[in-house]
């Protein structure tokens, strides 16, 4: 569950809750807004988790060769930065 999806769980349950004063036979939309309410914070709380515990993940590759008209050993290093958004 994503952080948007617990925000729009807990504005339809704050609806149901406060808002709706209809009445249904089989089912108390009051407590069905509370239920709702109560799973989209779950949602928010678990959603700012997982962002903050995010880690970017970086790839680094060495590689060394020997160059063929110098004779020369030559090392190459490359970096790679997963799930970085500015790169």
């Amino acid at each position: 569950m994503s952080l948007g999806t617990g925000i729009v769980l807990f504005v339809i349950g704050a609806i149901l809750a406060f808002a709706v004063h209809v009445q249904v036979a089989w089912v108390n939309l009051q407590v069905v807004g509370y239920i709702l309410m109560v799973a989209g914070a779950v949602g928010i709380i678990l959603g700012i988790i997982l962002i903050a515990t995010r880690r970017t993940r970086s790839v680094s590759e060495s590689r060394s060769f020997t160059d063929p008209a110098t004779g020369e050993r030559v090392q190459r290093s490359t970096t790679d930065h997963r799930d970085d958004p500015y790169v």
